[in-house]
């Protein structure tokens, strides 16, 4: 295939490769193509290396393609461009701390140092926990912050606030605010006037009142005020009067927020001391550290700029990320490419002024930063703009409805301020127009989107360009159904269930409202306090009617089976442990239930939480909806369900964008917090503690309640939304709703039908039926297993184990977190890794390893598909240690126990390995063994065959209470 040409706009941006640029680069224009065009046209000149040239992305995956993409653009191979900087913001960040970041903590008046060791902890479930048991430390060494600890509402919320504060710059010092970033946090009045006059204004010409002191006529329902507070005629004047009074502007914007200030500015400089102390750094801290390291220590800026920096999508840059790009740079050749309207992350404290007010805020910032030394090169530039316009994707159909999703209303009294000036227009390069646009919508809203898509399928009226640029009917695998919550999506999941239809999530899913997480969660309930919450999941899971349950709890005698059950975890001394016993008892398997016991796993093992505490992390998790990407597959010929975030990037022949419903898009409006940032008014307090009366109360805070009024709604991201979504579309465009469609849809320029469901369920010969990755089953493709599931773990309980091993049984040696050590450290000393033995199970493991000659694998998973019954199964596992020599091939399985009883079980999970081997390296002998590091033998043991193996899943699969 020939390789495409590039358009002129496309051509200037390739070939421009001095000075400093702005690219608006809409969707499906080419942008990916023409970054890296660009930048192998830079490197490839002879007085330019890989490590001149800065590519940010903002995604690992777009960093892989964008390098991947070079080569073909370029004179370097993937080998050359492996280490060259083509990387995430987060990632370049912790390459910069790790070469020259260990004493820059000391710049804020930190003790800590960064080093060589110092983790980046990805997971915000398991910092949200680490924060909460920083929290817990710092309340009982403050208490002279007990006011503001009475008027938060959650601890967690102070995490937030101090990402948002991080993103914008804004660091503690041992003494007071980096940089003066307490200015930041007064905020600033003449901005917050121009908007409160804004809504102050009288309308209608003067004859009616303004929105703001319409707005106020509830102002006090509701609230407790202090005695400070005005009354509502204070505040709004009297009878007929059109406006609030000008001084109340400046009474609602002063306020004493010194206490605040010292207060926010404690848990911020001791949770970053808490985090080094405990050696690692989150995604905001990376940043923070890096930008205070190179406004710093100029020798390490000097080392660490560029000569080129290209940024991509630099709508959903930070104001920190804009000034790093600009600290990284060492000349004026920066290129940001980006669009405002596909600014959607928000709440990853993405900032789309960076595109909107690029000028504006590249002289300020650039003049902040230089505003004491030389740090960076910008002096009022003046921007090459380029303006992508040519699209790629989707016809001129889809471009239109696009554009005027842009600027539709998102509610009623909506006030839209796009400026049809500022909307790139786009052409389409799209072969034939044939897009159909409608909306559909019925009260039950699921199955008129199943129903729809069926009517799709194979329709000649919804044909998508084939192939051979050819048009052709659509099949399922051409649809995407984008929602803008989850909870949509798991409904519609759940009904497309009933009818085996072929559809997929793929994206966030909310862990702990998954069937999984239930019984988990329900279990460690037992195991806590035998509660009765917990019995009643794990009974009606069981099959147990109402009545029945209620009999069983009221006795607190329960059946046989769950009840030994439950004696058996009471035996395992890991957390770990029990969440694999009841996820193997439950037939649990896939990404889901992996990324369940990763999170609980490494939770425990990463906090101080104790079982109980856990069992509250797994609530709030319920609560708030705690969210895990797990991707799930129904096959390739299926529906993709998707949040509209998760789609972005994505193109699909046809969308349909569902739940158009009023309160769902945009969603209803939720609590603020407590405590929080925003521009222009800073730093500001919703609720206050207050003991001035008889009963110390929480107060609501009567300024947040007029402030709130002069902000505007986040409309614009909701706008933004909506065209993200659209412009995912090449052909088709299909709107859903159900009683009450969104102000949206009513805008738009849509016919909407009412249609009558007609769901057919459908009979695949192979089946891709809707797998929900919080469903409780897999659906009727191969049922996963693991050897654990095959094995009877009675053996392993630790009370018997002990009455076995008697006296002489090391204490080490009895429970499976020990295990879990023994085996980490094999896996690192095979690997090569710098460990040392601290035991002498450990110091066998070590003999073992070096005695051994040819190849070494560790940590090997395996997959034995079988055919059991006219079913397909697969067993899943992981092989210690696989040792490979030019005749043979030896499996290895380390086990810590002090006695031989669980040979046999053992000897199954050796088994599916074997089988594996035997046919990975079908020329070669393949023997199994057990190494027992409890006394450094390594026994042999003999496989079963391969029909005995699917016995045992037989036997697994069997009925149980």
């Amino acid at each position: 295939m020939s390789e495409p040409t590039p358009n002129e706009a496309q051509r200037e941006l390739i070939e421009s490769t001095a000075g400093t640029h702005l690219v608006d680069a809409g969707p499906g224009t080419g942008k990916t193509f023409a970054v890296t065009r660009r930048y192998g046209r830079i490197v490839d000149r002879p007085d330019v290396e890989p490590d001149d040239v800065l590519l940010a992305t903002f995604t690992r995956s777009a960093a892989t393609e964008m390098r991947e993409r070079i080569v073909d653009h370029s004179a370097y191979g993937l080998r050359e461009l492996a280490d060259a900087p083509i990387r995430t913001f987060h990632s370049h960040c912790h390459e910069l701390l790790q070469e020259h970041g260990y004493a820059a903590p000391t710049h804020l008046g930190l003790d800590e140092r960064i080093t060589g060791s110092t983790r980046i902890l990805e997971d915000e479930l398991i910092e949200a926990e680490r924060f909460r048991e920083f929290f817990g430390g710092f309340r009982d060494d403050h208490p002279e912050h007990a006011a503001f600890y009475r008027a938060l509402a959650e601890p967690g919320e102070l995490l937030d606030l101090i990402g948002e504060l991080a993103s914008k710059g804004i660091f503690p010092t041992a003494d007071g605010w980096y940089r003066g970033g307490e200015s930041y946090l007064d905020g600033d009045f003449e901005a917050f006037r121009a908007r409160f006059d804004a809504a102050n204004r009288p309308r209608n010409d003067g004859r009616k009142q303004s929105a703001l002191r319409e707005d106020l006529s509830d102002f006090g329902r509701h609230k407790t005020y202090r005695s400070d507070a005005p009354s509502k005629s204070e505040l709004r004047g009297g009878r007929g009067t059109k406006r609030l009074d000008d001084d109340v502007a400046r009474a609602v914007f002063d306020e004493d927020r010194d206490g605040l200030k010292a207060f926010v500015r404690d848990v911020y400089f001791e949770y970053l001391r808490f985090a080094l102390r405990r050696n690692y750094l989150s995604f905001s801290f990376l940043q923070l550290f890096a930008f205070v390291l190179l406004c710093e220590d100029e020798r390490a800026r000097e080392a660490a700029q560029f000569e080129y920096v290209m940024v991509d999508e630099f709508q959903d840059t930070s104001e920190l990320q804009f000034k790093l790009a600009l600290l990284l740079s060492g000349t004026e050749n920066f290129c940001a490419v980006g669009d405002w309207k596909q600014s959607i992350y928000s709440f990853q404290y993405a900032d789309v002024r960076n595109v909107t007010e690029f000028e504006a805020r590249l002289e300020q910032f650039a003049a902040e930063l230089n505003d004491d030394a030389d740090r960076v090169p910008f002096d009022a530039t003046d921007p090459i703009r380029i303006e992508l316009r040519e699209n790629y994707r989707s016809t001129a159909s889809v471009i239109d409805l696009s554009e005027r999703a842009i600027a539709a209303p998102a509610a009623s009294g909506d006030t839209v301020a796009v400026d049809p000036d500022d909307v790139v227009g786009l052409s389409s390069n799209a072969p034939f127009d044939n897009t159909v646009v409608e909306g559909i919508r019925h009260e039950d809203e699921h199955e008129a989107v199943l129903s729809k898509v069926q009517a799709i399928v194979g329709n000649d009226d919804y044909a998508v360009e084939g192939a051979d640029g050819e048009p052709r009917p659509p099949e399922y695998g051409d649809i995407a159904v984008f929602t803008r919550t989850r909870d949509y999506g798991r409904e519609l999941l759940a009904a497309a269930d009933e009818y085996d239809f072929p559809m997929a999530y793929d994206g966030g899913i909310e862990l702990f409202r998954t069937d999984p997480a239930k019984l988990l969660l329900a279990w460690l309930r037992i195991l806590e306090t035998d509660a009765d919450r917990g019995w009643a999941v794990v009974l009606e899971r069981a099959g147990y009617a109402f009545d029945e349950i209620g009999r069983f709890l009221e006795t607190g005698s329960y059946p046989d089976d769950p009840a030994a059950f439950r004696d058996g975890l009471h035996d395992l001394e890991s957390v770990g442990a029990v969440a694999r016993r009841v996820l193997d008892r439950y037939g649990f398997a896939g990404d889901a239930a992996d990324v369940l016991l990763h999170t609980v796993q490494s939770v425990h093992d990463a906090t101080t939480a104790t079982r109980g505490e856990l069992i509250r992390f797994m609530e709030r998790g319920v609560e708030t909806g705690s969210t895990v990407d797990v991707a799930a597959s129904a096959g390739d010929d299926a529906v993709t369900v998707q949040t509209i975030h998760a789609a972005k990037g994505l193109e699909y022949p046809i969308v349909v964008m569902a739940n158009m419903n009023a309160g769902r898009f945009p969603p209803r409006a939720g609590g603020s917090s407590v405590i929080e940032y925003r521009d222009p008014v800073g730093l500001r307090q919703q609720k206050v503690y207050s003991a001035e009366r008889a009963h110390p109360h929480v107060y609501d805070n009567w300024r947040h309640d007029v402030i709130r009024r002069c902000l505007p709604q986040a409309y614009d991201e909701e706008r933004r939304l909506l065209y993200v979504a659209v412009t995912r579309a090449e052909s088709h465009v299909v709107f859903a709703a159900g009683e009450d469609p969104n102000t949206f849809l009513e805008e738009l320029p849509v016919a909407v039908e009412e249609i009558e469901p007609a769901v057919e369920s459908l009979d695949r010969e192979e089946p891709a039926d809707a797998e929900l990755p919080f469903s409780v089953t897999a659906p009727d493709g191969p049922i996963g297993h693991s050897p654990h599931s095959l094995m009877d773990e009675t053996v392993f309980e630790a009370a018997d184990e002990r009455s076995e091993a008697g006296a002489e049984a090391a204490p080490e040696t009895r429970g499976m977190d020990f295990g879990s050590r023994v085996h980490d450290f094999a896996e690192a000393y095979a690997l090569g890794d710098d460990v040392t033995p601290s035991n002498d199970h450990e110091r066998r493991v070590v003999d073992l390893l070096d005695g051994l000659s040819g190849e070494r694998y560790v940590e090997e998973p395996v997959t034995l598909p079988l055919e059991v019954d006219g079913r397909r199964v697969t067993v899943s596992g992981i092989a210690d240690l696989v040792h490979v020599t030019d005749d043979r091939v030896a499996v290895v399985d380390y086990k810590t126990d002090s006695t031989r009883r669980a040979r046999a079980e053992y000897r199954k999970q050796l088994s599916v390995y074997y089988h594996v081997l035997d046919e990975w390296f079908a020329e070669k002998a393949v023997e199994t063994s057990l190494f027992y590091t409890s006394d450094g033998t390594r026994e042999r043991v003999e496989p079963l065959a391969v029909e005995e193996l699917r016995a045992l899943v037989r036997a697994t699969e069997s009925p149980s209470g």
